[in-house]
């Protein structure tokens, strides 16, 4: 009996392109996080759009990276990162984090450090402190399983921001649909 399972190297891609690829998943909407870390050699981010909740017990989230990312190396050496689940007033903050390396921090005024050492953004409605528990290859991405192991989020109330999100290349917030 052969294995059910196959394994991603025996699948071919049959002629899908990157762009059109891309383009099919632009059109799902996706909520935009900023991951910051320090793994000993200065603070490191970058916007991620890839983030997912995986389990409640134990806490264990997930977010992609790129393998040609410039924070890539840093992501393979940290064992703490923190997660900022952005509001719809901080798309400056996701575009900055886009932007190259050098500049993601360059304005001090917008973070700080934990008592742990990781940087945290400013006013960002939630954020969560993870541990990396695995990185894992996965094509042309490093799938990174970290576990939570601190909570951060402002109080529920009317003026609590609502998340950003990211479609078909540009940002928006969401807006309730009428019941």
């Amino acid at each position: 009996m052969s294995d059910p399972v196959k394994h991603l190297s025996e699948y071919r891609n049959d002629g899908i392109g990157a762009a059109e690829y891309r383009a099919a998943l632009g059109r799902h909407p996706a909520g935009v996080t900023v991951v910051t870390l320090d793994a000993g050699s200065g603070p490191v981010g970058f916007t991620a759009t890839s983030f997912a909740s995986l389990s409640l017990d134990p806490p264990l989230v997930s977010l992609n990276i790129a393998n040609t990312s410039s924070s890539i190396g840093a992501v393979h050496s940290a064992e703490t990162l923190v997660i900022h689940l952005l509001g719809e007033h901080q798309q400056h903050l996701a575009q900055r984090f886009a932007r190259s390396a050098d500049e993601r921090f360059a304005d001090e005024s917008l973070w700080t450090r934990l008592d742990s050492g990781e940087p945290v953004l400013h006013g960002t409605p939630s954020w969560l402190r993870v541990k990396v528990d695995q990185l894992i290859p996965v094509g042309d991405h490093t799938l990174v399983i970290g576990l939570v192991t601190r909570v951060y989020s402002e109080e529920l109330n009317e003026t609590a921001a609502a998340p950003l999100l990211y479609h078909e290349g540009r940002y928006y917030r969401p807006t309730p649909i009428a019941e």
